[in-house]
């Protein structure tokens, strides 16, 4: 894999590509960078190219002041498409990474070879009224008010990001090397801000979401997968807006199923190409 820059839709995006093959755009989460997806990209390239992007706002990409809705993320996806000359994908988006690939899928189905979601909310779309009974995560309300979590975090950094990475590997951990890497990517109040900003979107990305099931179905091949703790609520929410769905549910695996199961990934991310 090497990194290039790469100006689209108005950023200049940090991206890793290698291998050859149909095209394989993967989209990760918070608080992650194209790196999430080191275990799995050697089982990747021999049939596929590819093609693995830091969001807008995240690793090192351009940390922009605006943008970080579900919508324009799809279109930063699909303008690196274009940029690098492939007219339809694999696309694979978990965590933060999968509203804005649906919203790909939905408005454009012909760049969509498959796709394949993972362990994620869809806005506010119904199916997930069990996962939120007793109200989203905690951290959904921290980092949605402008401001705070910068403030509060700035200095602490290490301590706040090793937490998420030890949660969503059910305390198996990530490598050091990894760790650190993270760590580097969300260390500094502009880096956090830009993270934050994320979910300070999600109520804009949940409208774009609510509008464009009212109007489309999703009719690619669509694979949704689980782990812990978002389990099969992913499924129940695509099951009513989606002609063609697969899900699964991974055993004894944590949020960050790239670097926590990859041997249970690769074999749902291969199958089909």
């Amino acid at each position: 894999m090497r990194e290039h820059r790469i100006t689209v839709n108005g950023i200049d995006v940090n991206v890793a590509i290698g291998g050859d093959g149909p095209a394989l755009l993967l989209l990760h989460g918070f608080p992650h960078t194209w790196r999430l997806w080191t275990a799995v990209i050697p089982h990747l390239t021999p049939h596929h190219r590819v093609i693995a992007p830091d969001l807008r706002g995240l690793g090192a990409t351009t940390r922009a002041d605006g943008g970080y809705d579900a919508g324009t993320l799809a279109a930063d996806a699909e303008a690196l498409l274009d940029a690098l000359g492939e007219p339809a994908a694999v696309v694979a988006g978990i965590d933060a990474g999968a509203p804005p690939a649906f919203l790909l899928a939905l408005r454009r189905p012909g760049r969509i070879r498959r796709l394949v979601l993972m362990e994620s909310l869809l806005g506010r779309l119904p199916g997930a009224e069990d996962f939120l009974a007793t109200g989203p995560p905690w951290w959904f309300g921290f980092h949605a008010v402008p401001g705070l979590a910068e403030t509060v975090l700035t200095g602490h950094e290490a301590r706040y990001i090793g937490w998420f990475l030890d949660a969503g590997t059910r305390g198996r951990g990530v490598p050091a090397e990894l760790r650190d890497h993270f760590t580097a990517a969300y260390t500094g109040r502009d880096a956090l801000r830009c993270a934050f900003a994320h979910y300070r979107a999600m109520p804009e990305s949940a409208r774009q979401i609510a509008e464009a099931v009212a109007t489309s179905r999703l009719t690619v091949p669509t694979v949704a997968i689980g782990a812990h703790p978002v389990g099969d609520t992913l499924a129940r929410q695509l099951r009513p807006v989606t002609d063609d769905l697969e899900s699964h549910v991974i055993e004894d695996c944590g949020h960050i199923i790239p670097l926590d199961r990859p041997d249970a990934l690769v074999p749902l991310l291969t199958s089909g190409r």
